[in-house]
């Protein structure tokens, strides 16, 4: 299966970081978090990616272009105008980057996908959220299920600390960033069947949001299934995430990371 990454939004909550860079380029303990998650289905043994850019598309093309400099020793000889590539660290990856357009909304960025993922199902996710969700037992699930398209569902930590207030103004209990409401969220990490490309129309204006017509008519048809996921799973919408995911990064307590079980940190 093809793992489809949508990696084109402006990322305004994290200004302070996207002025220069698209948002799934921001990085976490020195690699952009695009890279964390395809780290996250290459474990899976998922290796083609179709990464669908927008803002700053050239950043990210850049980025793979670059990857094997980037990450191996090299010897760059002036005299002869030469470059040995010496440690060569790369990933067993195929990597699509399709440009779907600067202000294209998520499903026609989609939609714009199709030629490339074909007749076959497909993986889909955002570029801005890290999770240890199980990606195979999440396909499974969604097999069983014969709909259309499967979502993985979260419940969110609380932004804030709970207190509880007795009457007489005693705080009884605090909670330090609960869970939230018991709600389930919308978490990505989707599998799709290639039928859900008729829930997307094709506007020229390129203006069709994934999260609102396409989703709500498949709930509706009875084709959108949940794999409820009760694991880690965390966005990065803030600069505040961004600190939070690269502390745990950097102190070995990342558990997203489920590729660190084979002791690669690089």
């Amino acid at each position: 299966m093809k793992v489809v990454i949508l990696a084109g939004g402006l990322g305004t909550r994290l200004s302070e970081e996207t002025k220069l860079i698209p948002k799934p380029m921001v990085e976490i303990g020195g690699k952009p978090i695009l890279w964390h998650i395809m780290k996250i289905y290459s474990y899976y043994g998922f290796n083609e990616f179709v990464i669908l850019t927008g803002y700053k598309s050239h950043v990210i093309k850049e980025y793979f272009v670059n990857y094997y400099q980037r990450y191996s020793d090299i010897t760059i000889d002036m005299v002869n105008n030469s470059v040995d590539i010496h440690r060569i660290q790369t990933e067993p990856w195929k990597v699509t980057m399709l440009y779907t357009g600067e202000n294209t909304m998520t499903g026609s960025r989609i939609k714009k996908a199709q030629h490339y993922i074909g007749d076959e199902p497909f993986l889909l996710t955002y570029g801005d959220g890290v999770c240890d969700v199980n990606i195979p037992e999440v396909i499974k699930q969604h097999k069983l299920s014969g709909k259309i398209c499967t979502m993985t569902a979260v419940q969110p930590s609380g932004r804030f600390g709970a207190l509880n207030i007795s009457s007489d103004n005693q705080i009884l209990s605090f909670k330090e960033k609960p869970k939230g409401d018991g709600a389930w969220i919308n978490g990505g990490y989707f599998v799709c069947q290639p039928e859900v490309f008729d829930y997307i129309e094709d506007t020229p204006e390129g203006d069709v949001i994934f999260e609102e017509k396409p989703l709500e008519n498949l709930a509706s048809d009875g084709q959108l299934n949940a794999y409820k996921h009760y694991g880690f799973w965390r966005p990065m919408d803030t600069l505040q995430d961004k600190k939070q995911l690269t502390k745990m990064w950097i102190g070995d307590n990342a558990p997203w990371a489920v590729w660190l079980k084979k002791g690669d940190k690089e």
